[in-house]
Formats: structure tokens, C-alpha cells, sequence
């Protein structure tokens, strides 16, 4: 059982044993008994989750953890608001565990000091992208983003190839994507504004940036409205994470295609972290192991095409996740320490809130 060997792994390790010095005369050395080994860490019975995922995917993750623990759920989705959240508590934490953002957050909310290390039994397995030095944080969802168009309006000869491509005149009011509060738009957005910095400096993301807010119909709030959006022709093009692509075609029957960027494809690696001086520690540390896990990644990609990071959850995933996608390259430093400044200046003077549609 699962809480068995979380617990097992919180446990003090090794007895100890002592001599008795002699008693006088010529007694023996007597030996005293072993000592009682350290009790396991009780989990307490709460965790509270803030997390940017579904609240389906969220539901089955805390119906299996509670169902292999006892430890009840809590979460609160706050999708782009998450980082806030969590630093703002910071001298008062009222969560747990961090889960769902991108590496660069990660690193930001890790050097304030906003998270207490860990030491999962899987972590040796994962790669070092994705993980934290110092055991901080770990990367549990590899998360594609990438352009897609309705096949009912447009050949794939006339599809966008690369990003570039989503400022032609052609394709004006033809795009809609998520809106501003969106964590995969801001990371998006980051990486857009990172990659056409690289040749022309930041006037050049500011540029490329402006042309694709010309060019999009609308932005929505709700992923759902979006695709409906799409499916429905009143747009051609969009971007969104693979995995809800993938869904609404072969779930939905909308008539999609998800493109490969020449470039690359932006890829989110979705993280988690217990968060310092958290107020239910124990559960934090028992959830994290659980979540990050084989089996939970596997569960996870099977029921909800949410891509591994660990290569034995990969092996038991659907065939497509172990598709070579090519990455747009990134260097996640220079994103977090630049973030807050191009998602200010996309919010703020680039961004059109009128073309944003809310769900009622």
C-alpha cells in the first residue's frame, strides 16, 4: 500500500545499540535492550493543494490519494494567479503543496524561499531538467503548447508552419487562444518573448508579440468556450496545450490538427513543491511522493493525456506521448528572472482586453 511505504520512507532508519559499562567486580558487560525505532511520521489528516490543473484531473488525484492514505484533499484552483498566492503567504502559509506551473515559477517562488525541500523515492529516476538541486521542486507533466487549425477551413498547406507565422495579415481575426489568466498562455507568451528576443532583442518580441494580438478574434477564460469557438469555424487557428487538442478532436469529434512548429513547440513542464513551513507538512510530503509517482503519472496520461517525465510512466502511456516533439529552446533562468517584466508589458500594453470572452 502506498501510505505503507510513504510513511516507511519518513521513518528514522537504523537501531541502535549501546554497551553498559561494568558494574563492578567482575560482571560481565551487560547489553542493553534495543531501543524502539523511531515512530513513522502520522500524516495528519488534511492537504491543501493550490494548483492551475482541472478540476477533474484534480478530483481523481485526491480520490486516489485519500482512497491509498486517509488524507483528505483540499484544493483550490487559482490557474495564473498561483505564484501570487503563494508568495503572499509566505509568512503565513495556508496550503500545502504547489502543483501545476511552469519550471520558471518554480525557480522564482524556490530562490524566495517559498519551498521546503523533498526527497521522493522516485526522484533518482527523473532527469535533471527536471528537478530542483536541492530537492525544491519536481517536474511531474510534460505539457506541449502549440498552434492547431480547424481542417474545415484550412488545408494544411495553408496552416501555419511556425509561430512567425501566426502575424501574417492572412490570418487576421482567424486565431483565438486563452486569455491573460491562463498559465499555459503566460508560459507561452514567456517563451515566445524569449525566442524572438534571441536575433532582435526585446523590441523584437514586443513587435512579434503586438502582431499576434492584431491578428487574434478573441481571447476566452474558459478552454471549453475556445475550442467550441474553434469547432464551430468561427475561427480557423489557435494555440493550446496538446493534450486538450487531442482531446476535443478524438473526445469531441472537432475537426483539428495540431501543428509542429519548425521551430519548436513551447513545452511546460508542470511542477510541484511542498510549500515551506506548510501547515500540514507530513500529508505534504506524502502527496508529493504519491503524485510524482510511476503509477500516477501513468493514471495520469492514460485518463487525462497528461505526458510523463519519469521514462517508466512513459512506457505505460498511449503511443502518441512517445512521439518526438521538438522543443522551442529556452533557458529557464533568463525566463524566470525576466517573467514578471513581459508578462507586465504583454498584459498591459499589448494585450486587447476587449477582444476577451468570459464564460457567463
Amino acid at each position: 500500500m502506498l501510505n505503507k511505504k510513504i510513511t516507511a520512507a519518513l521513518c528514522a532508519g537504523a537501531l541502535a545499540f549501546t554497551l553498559a559499562g561494568c558494574s563492578g567486580g567482575d560482571a560481565a558487560p551487560k547489553q542493553e535492550a534495543d531501543p524502539a525505532p523511531d515512530a513513522p511520521a502520522e500524516l495528519e489528516d488534511t492537504v491543501v493543494v493550490y494548483s492551475t490543473h482541472p478540476e477533474k484531473l484534480l478530483e481523481a488525484v485526491a480520490a486516489d490519494f485519500t482512497a491509498e492514505t486517509g488524507v483528505n484533499v483540499e484544493f483550490v484552483n487559482l490557474k495564473g494567479e498561483l505564484a501570487d498566492r503563494v508568495r503572499s503567504e509566505k509568512a503565513n502559509p495556508q496550503a500545502d503543496i504547489m502543483y501545476g506551473g511552469d519550471v520558471s515559477v518554480y525557480l522564482q517562488l524556490a530562490d524566495e524561499g517559498c519551498f521546503a525541500p523533498s526527497d521522493p523515492a522516485w526522484a533518482a529516476e527523473l532527469g535533471d531538467q527536471f528537478k530542483s538541486d536541492e530537492g525544491l521542486w519536481y517536474g511531474t507533466i510534460k505539457t506541449p503548447v502549440m498552434m492547431f487549425y480547424n481542417t474545415d477551413k484550412l488545408d494544411a498547406a495553408d496552416a501555419p508552419a511556425d509561430w512567425v507565422d501566426l502575424t501574417d495579415a492572412r490570418f487576421q481575426n482567424e486565431i483565438v487562444a486563452r486569455d491573460y489568466l491562463s498559465s499555459s498562455m503566460r508560459s507561452a507568451v514567456c517563451n515566445l518573448y524569449y525566442h524572438f528576443s534571441q536575433e532582435g532583442g526585446d523590441q523584437a518580441a514586443v513587435d512579434y508579440l503586438t502582431g499576434l494580438n492584431a491578428n487574434v478574434k478573441n481571447y476566452y477564460n474558459s478552454g471549453s468556450m475556445m475550442f467550441k469557438a474553434i469547432g464551430n469555424g468561427e475561427a480557423s487557428v489557435g494555440i493550446s496545450t496538446m493534450n486538450d487538442i487531442i482531446d476535443n478532436r478524438d473526445a469531441n469529434g472537432m475537426p483539428l490538427q495540431y501543428v509542429n512548429a519548425a521551430s519548436g513547440d513551447v513545452i511546460v513542464t508542470d511542477c510541484v513543491a511542498v510549500i515551506n513551513d506548510a501547515p500540514h507538512p507530513n500529508a505534504a510530503q506524502a502527496f508529493l511522493a504519491y503524485v510524482g509517482s510511476k503509477d500516477t503519472q501513468a493514471m495520469l496520461a492514460n485518463d487525462f493525456n497528461r505526458m510523463p517525465t519519469l521514462d517508466a510512466a512513459l512506457a505505460e502511456s498511449p503511443e502518441w506521448m512517445r512521439a518526438e516533439v521538438k522543443t522551442l529552446p529556452a533557458d529557464w533562468g533568463v525566463i524566470a528572472a525576466n517573467q514578471k517584466a513581459w508578462l507586465d508589458e504583454w498584459q498591459n500594453a499589448i494585450y486587447s482586453q476587449d477582444k476577451t470572452v468570459a464564460s457567463k
